[in-house]
């Protein structure tokens, strides 16, 4: 299998930026869909339409647009395991500009909740970028994301027909979100790889791994519509650094084992990168939920102080 050099710094610098992008998008759709509930609750209508004739919604989905871009761009330049974890920061930038939006400092059980997750990623992507690497991509990896993806939409759909007249727990549509939103990356990841194969052989052929990298575009927009719905359930039943906190995490941690299980990334690593990814990962995991009973704790404070005003 032909390796495709990677340039990590690059990739990793985009991928910041993607962060950026992905944290002030989701705080602007973030408030664009407690208006449009409240606008609903008041005057009732379409809250499709609501959405739409937000301005803050609107403007955090062309960040979210830009997030996508830059992060495709990162994709190209290393390789998935190195690229998705970054995403992390976008939890930084969201405990910043909320408290830079609502002039208030973040309290220490969410600094501590945020600094086990940005150690946690930190620490997996260290590792990675010493022991991933990129190779041309297989029919029968292409295959193998795809089948994995009908499974999961299989597996979502009976969750949520059993689930059907019961309320969800608010971090179920944010787990959907980052588990959808990893197949983006892990579907575009595989159409990059092809376009640079075919860059590298010069030349261009119709045969039956163009037919399923077609079948992988068709599965980004599918994973993407999913990823944008999910998303927005997320917003309305979870704050925006919860949200952010569980798509900056979920998503690496599919889109990492997809990579090592399917794309082969880390197929050349030593033996211990294996129990320094379970143990990055889990401390990583381990900090969005800390994160979102810090969160609920602070709901539960103000809206007592609200009643005792």
């Amino acid at each position: 299998m032909d390796t495709i050099t990677s340039v990590p710094a690059v990739g990793i610098a985009l991928a910041v930026a993607s962060a950026l992008a992905l944290a002030g998008g989701n705080l602007l759709q973030g408030r664009g869909v407690r208006r449009m509930e409240t606008r609903v609750a008041r005057s009732g209508g379409s809250r499709v339409l609501h959405l739409v004739r937000n301005r803050w919604w609107l403007t955090g989905g062309i960040l979210l647009g830009l997030s996508i871009a830059l992060q495709m761009a990162a994709l190209a330049f290393a390789p998935l395991i190195v690229v998705q974890p970054v995403g992390v920061t976008a939890l930084v930038f969201t405990v910043l500009l909320t408290a830079w939006v609502a002039r208030a400092a973040p309290s220490g059980a969410v600094i501590r909740a945020i600094t086990m997750s940005t150690g946690g990623v930190a620490l997996f992507v260290l590792v990675a970028a010493l022991v991933s690497s990129q190779s041309a991509i297989t029919d029968g990896q292409l295959i193998a994301v795809l089948v994995t993806l009908g499974g999961v939409l299989a597996i979502t759909a009976a969750v949520v027909i059993a689930a059907r007249g019961r309320l969800m727990p608010p971090l179920a549509w944010v787990i959907l979100g980052g588990v959808y939103s990893a197949f983006v990356a892990t579907l575009g990841k595989t159409v990059i790889l092809r376009v640079q194969q075919i860059l590298s052989a010069g030349r261009f052929t119709v045969d039956r791994t163009d037919v399923l990298t077609a079948a992988c575009l068709v599965g980004i927009g599918v994973a993407g519509g999913l990823s944008v719905y999910f998303v927005q359930r997320a917003h309305a039943a979870n704050k925006a650094d919860v949200v952010v906190a569980g798509l900056t995490v979920i998503d690496p941690a599919v889109a990492v084992l997809l990579g090592i299980t399917i794309l082969g990334e880390a197929s050349g690593a030593p033996w211990w990168a294996g129990p320094a990814f379970a143990a990055a990962g889990a401390i990583a995991v381990g900090g969005v939920f800390l994160l979102s009973r810090a969160d609920a704790a602070s709901t539960v404070t103000e809206a007592g102080a609200r009643a005792r005003a």
